[in-house]
């Protein structure tokens, strides 16, 4: 018998969303503990410390240019690969797996050749020169981090195709294996054989060559879509219509880099008017310190993504199968969940942030660097319940195929808000003012999407109002 993905328009949505949506959180977790997990092991090694510390930073937008293009890819293919089965229209199915694999690679060799070839003007551009250690070790890192990419993309790419295939667990499991590798390999190469920050690049790369041999043998053994070689030519209606269900997951992602470029920047700006950041063995620290901040923020809003992309199966199958009361159920409970989500963040930010700091050797650094540390944790991440429902919705519009609207708001949040004011509030209020960015950037977002989730559960109430791929 022909597997199907009947099961999304019959069982209760509660059940599905935790079927789905816990692996998918997992997935995140595990993708973003890649970075974090070389950042704490780097962190440690004394021989590293805040300048390898700083050059993680630097590195990590950059990680999150090539993550941006592959959930693109990804998430878009999910959705419209959900929608279609809900419409038992399987061979498009088919065709928009295949065309999806076809970008990835394409975009990841195009991507590590322009990251090799522009390696100075990048590093640079990120604040890598905020002194002459931390861009050596910047350089280091980014080199063998860059070699890695492929891998990382078609993996990350594969992961909600695969869920879109009735396998959030699979999804979960290719990448959990993959980033336990990355664990075990980060202490035996940077404290046993002291390969600095190559070490935590290379364990990283192991791990991201796993996932990608894991997610390649599923395509080879999917279920509700089956992939044949005709699946692999270049059909441009099909990607017409899957990439822009992916332009929020881009946005989302990619907005992460030009805010830290502006931020990074007037980091290194601001911090060298700073008394105490002006000086040359402290330069480093604000960089390194909202790094971190970045790093407890990905954690958080990986759960808030995944708890959203969980969603983006069951919604888009019951959108093609003319579920909306389904649609509408499930986006209440989901931005229920965020909510709570973006309390408990809340609450840990400001009620102990000098245990967050310690995890990434806090105990090897100077009194400014913890001091720092606290208030850019309090202030900077304030508004942490908004930022995870402004999220939620705007991956939740994808799914009910709304691309135009998701990515509408995405721009306005994280380019013109995130960009914006990350520029703009420094010149009034210093240093300070690179943290006050992401606040007031959340709460004037979250204006706009009350708007927009309280019109999209009228249209959902409404049958006729409502337009798929509008």
């Amino acid at each position: 018998m022909e597997h199907t993905n009947t099961f999304l328009e019959k069982e209760p949505v509660s059940k599905l969303m935790r079927m789905y949506s816990v692996p998918c959180i997992i997935s995140l977790l595990v993708a973003a503990l890649y970075n974090i997990v070389d950042q704490i092991f780097i962190a440690n090694a004394s021989y590293l410390g805040s300048y390898g510390n700083a050059a993680n930073t630097v590195v990590f937008p950059l990680t999150i240019v090539a993550l941006a293009i592959a959930v693109m890819i990804g998430d878009g293919a999910c959705a419209y690969v959900s929608i279609l089965l809900g419409m038992k229209r399987n061979d498009e199915a088919s065709g928009t797996v295949g065309n999806a694999v076809l970008l990835t690679i394409v975009s990841g060799l195009v991507i590590t050749a322009l990251y090799l070839g522009f390696s100075k003007g990048i590093l640079t551009v990120f604040g890598g020169t905020v002194n002459e250690e931390t861009y050596r070790q910047a350089k280091e890192y980014f080199f063998w981090i860059t070699a890695g990419i492929p891998f990382y993309m078609f993996g990350q790419a594969m992961n909600p195709i695969i869920r879109s295939d009735g396998s959030p667990r699979f999804a979960m499991v290719s990448t959990l294996v993959g980033a336990v590798f990355n664990i075990i390999f980060d202490p035996i190469l940077i404290f046993g054989l002291k390969w600095g920050m190559m070490g935590a690049a290379v364990a990283t790369i192991a791990g991201q060559i796993i996932t990608a041999l894991l997610s390649l043998w599923y395509l080879a053994h999917m279920k509700a879509v089956k992939v044949t070689r005709s699946a692999f030519r270049l059909r441009r209606n099909l990607i017409r219509k899957f990439l822009p269900l992916g332009l929020t997951s881009l946005l989302s992602q990619i907005s992460l880099v030009a805010s830290m470029a502006a931020v990074n920047n007037m980091i290194r700006k601001y911090g060298a008017l700073d008394p105490i950041f002006g000086q040359e063995q402290y330069a480093q620290i604000p960089m390194a310190v909202v790094g971190i901040v970045m790093k407890f923020f990905q954690i958080v809003i990986s759960i808030a993504v995944g708890l959203a992309a969980g969603c983006i199966p069951i919604t888009g199958y019951n959108i093609g199968a003319d579920r909306k009361d389904r649609a509408k159920e499930l986006f209440i409970l989901l931005l229920k969940a965020e909510a709570i989500v973006g309390f408990i963040a809340l609450l840990i930010v400001e009620l102990i942030p000098e245990k967050l700091i310690a995890i990434f050797g806090a105990a090897n650094e100077s009194v400014y660097y913890t001091e720092f540390a606290v208030r850019s944790f309090r202030i900077y991440l304030c508004m942490m319940v908004f930022a995870t429902v402004n999220k939620g919705t705007f991956i939740y519009l994808q799914s009910l195929g709304k691309a135009l609207a998701s990515t509408v708001i995405s721009m306005i949040r994280e380019v013109v808000f995130g960009v914006g004011f990350a520029l703009l509030l420094p010149i009034l209020f210093g240093l300070d003012g690179v943290l006050y960015s992401m606040p007031v950037s959340d709460a004037l977002t979250f204006v706009i999407a009350a708007f927009v989730i309280r019109q999209t559960l009228r249209e959902l109430s409404d049958y006729e109002s409502f337009s798929t791929f509008s």
